[in-house]
């Protein structure tokens, strides 16, 4: 079968290899010159890992990843710890493989690697994709020089602002949550004594919120901010933001914070949009998938893991299901509940993690504490639904 795939995020070229796995001919087209990915850290929880490891990418990525020691919540201003819950070892303990923090590049350069090794030139760059046409034997898409290419099916990992998307249930513009996000990379080295900690740490606060995390072996700083702002500013990954806004945003918070925003040579700034739930995610030989089916908040670390089990379950039901339609009916089938539900958990996590109030914060972040002093086997308990899933025994 030949597929043609739609853009060279994690999610395009994590569905490239386990196509390719299966012997699938795979070509992937991307918008991009250059397959390079600017700095940012993600966050790969066991759900995510179990794919990777599939794909055969884990031993490319030992090297450059971190593992923390922990995941902890504390207050933003005092820097008060709220919980602190075990993950390295109780991960694999728990869930069976491991909870890590990796750079985005680092893993984007493994995925590329591990792609053209068993499906070399399979990457095609330079291809702005215009749209798709399709009749009962194939699926075309074309390009916006006029040129078009043809395949068995076409998957459309294009993102939020998804092309085919839009050619599929007619134009629209994506929802604006109420939320800019800020984000760096900055040397451990110069930070000093505000190094964050050696763990994924959740800082919370009045209508925002910050995450610190760890990526290269631990030698760099991760910085994630949410605020809560009326107008969207740009949107957009690559959009460079004001310092001073940041260092505003987050005037008077605990030095690891404000240290961080103070010695990033560049803060990005972009406008977190979302989308309504679809009734279905492909047309004929043509599906969406990733970000282009089910955009999510970042407030639960889910994105990338979302897009690395569609990857492997769509692969796999291609490769069993000779219909493409029939393949494509089962995958949103097995995905949407799932998806939406993390959808809508992002969206409370936001929520937890900005509470402004007095009484609410001693009331809800009191009652946390509590639960993971006492109880802490419970509190993890409940990320088993996420962390515990496994994508590839579900097909």
């Amino acid at each position: 079968m030949k597929v043609l795939i739609v853009g060279g995020g994690v999610g395009g070229l994590a569905t490239a290899i386990a196509m390719a796995q299966r012997g699938q001919n795979v070509t992937v087209l991307e918008q991009a010159k250059y397959l390079n990915e600017i700095g940012a850290g993600l966050q790969i929880a066991p759900n995510g890992w179990r794919v990777l490891e599939a794909l055969g990418v884990t031993p490319l990525i030992r090297k450059t990843l971190f593992e923390p020691e922990h995941i902890e919540m504390r207050l933003g201003v005092s820097g008060r710890k709220i919980f602190r819950l075990q993950m390295r070892g109780y991960a694999e303990q728990r869930w069976s493989a491991p909870y890590i923090h990796i750079h985005r590049a680092d893993l984007v350069d493994a995925l590329i690697s591990r792609l053209n090794f068993i499906a070399p030139n399979a990457i095609c760059t330079g291809k702005t994709v215009t749209g798709y046409m399709q009749d009962r034997e194939r699926a075309t898409v074309s390009f916006a020089n006029g040129d078009t290419m043809s395949s068995d099916v076409v998957i459309g990992a294009d993102g939020l602002h998804s092309v085919f998307r839009s050619q599929m249930f007619g134009p629209s513009s994506p929802r604006y949550t109420g939320n800019v996000a800020w984000r760096a990379v900055v040397p451990i080295d110069a930070l000093g004594d505000a190094a964050p900690p050696f763990g994924a740490c959740i800082w919370v606060g009045n209508k925002r919120h910050a995450v610190t995390t760890r990526l290269r072996a631990g030698k760099l700083a991760n910085f994630v901010g949410m605020v809560e702002t009326p107008e969207p500013s740009r949107e957009g990954w690559r959009v460079v933001g004001q310092k001073t806004d940041a260092q505003e945003a987050f005037k008077g918070w605990h030095p690891v914070v404000t240290t961080l925003i103070d010695q990033a040579k560049i803060l990005n700034c972009w406008a977190l949009f979302d989308r309504t739930a679809l009734p279905r995610w492909h047309e004929g030989r043509v599906v969406l998938m990733g970000d282009a089916a089910h955009p999510m908040l970042p407030s639960m670390a889910q994105g990338a893991a979302q897009a690395l089990e569609d990857a492997w379950i769509l692969a796999a039901l291609l490769a069993q299901n000779g219909n493409p339609e029939s393949a494509f009916e089962k995958f949103y089938e097995l995905r949407i509940l799932r998806t939406a539900r993390v959808q809508k958990r992002s969206i409370r996590n936001a929520q937890l993690f900005h509470i402004g109030s007095k009484l609410g914060c001693a009331a809800v972040y009191g009652s946390l504490a509590i639960g993971a002093r006492f109880l802490p086997n419970r509190v993890q308990a409940q990320q088993d639904w996420v962390f515990g899933y496994n994508a590839l025994s579900t097909v």
